[in-house]
């Protein structure tokens, strides 16, 4: 297991006392298999699944899209799910990860993250999404610039893996002072998204 500050792990445990497994991620689509509490600490990767008592597996962002999954068998999954990650299929892995694990239905809860009103996206980069999630992640800045629909190219990517029950919490990281972003605010400090059992 990768150390972590006393202090950082003094707050980690204040969320729930268990070992986590934390990423170094590099908005790309490895994924983490996690056999035992606390494993692969550190690992780069940009999500991680587990099918194990007592595993805590946490990703952290500021204006990418963390999401946490779960599924019958006991089978949990989160993922750090940045515009790359999105258009490499990070969520897509991460669901094939869980079901190689034995879940079937799985469902996902969307944290807080960037929302197009605030996000204006070079056309290029936003063709290479579209060209992989659909129009519908194409949208317009509260000025009138091309975006990227965050939340909607999340739901385009579950539901190409065959997850349709998505709860999200339609949190702007931008908008809202009451979480981190780093486009609208240069925040360095980050939100944890943590999946437990």
């Amino acid at each position: 297991m990768a150390s972590v500050a006393p202090e950082v792990e003094a707050r980690r445990r204040a969320v729930v006392d268990l070992e986590w497994t934390w990423l170094r991620q590099v908005h790309g689509t490895t994924v983490a298999q996690v056999e035992a509490p606390g494993g692969q600490a550190g690992a780069k990767a940009d999500a991680a699944v587990a099918r194990i008592p007592s595993a805590a597996l946490a990703v952290l962002a500021a204006d990418c899209a963390p999401v946490a999954l779960a599924a019958d068998a006991g089978v949990i999954g989160v993922a750090h799910a940045g515009w790359r990650g999105l258009a490499a299929g990070v969520l897509e892995a991460a669901v094939g990860a869980m079901r190689d694990l034995g879940a079937g239905d799985v469902v996902a809860a969307l944290g807080p993250c960037i929302h197009a009103e605030c996000y204006e996206f070079g056309e290029d980069d936003l063709d290479t999404v579209a060209a992989r999630l659909g129009d519908v992640v194409r949208a317009t800045t509260a000025t009138g610039r091309p975006a990227l629909d965050v939340p909607a190219a999340v739901v385009a990517a579950l539901g190409a893996a065959g997850v349709t029950e998505v709860q999200d919490v339609d949190v702007c990281t931008a908008c809202s002072p009451d979480y981190f972003s780093w486009r609208a605010r240069r925040d360095t400090g980050r939100q944890a998204a943590v999946v437990w059992r």
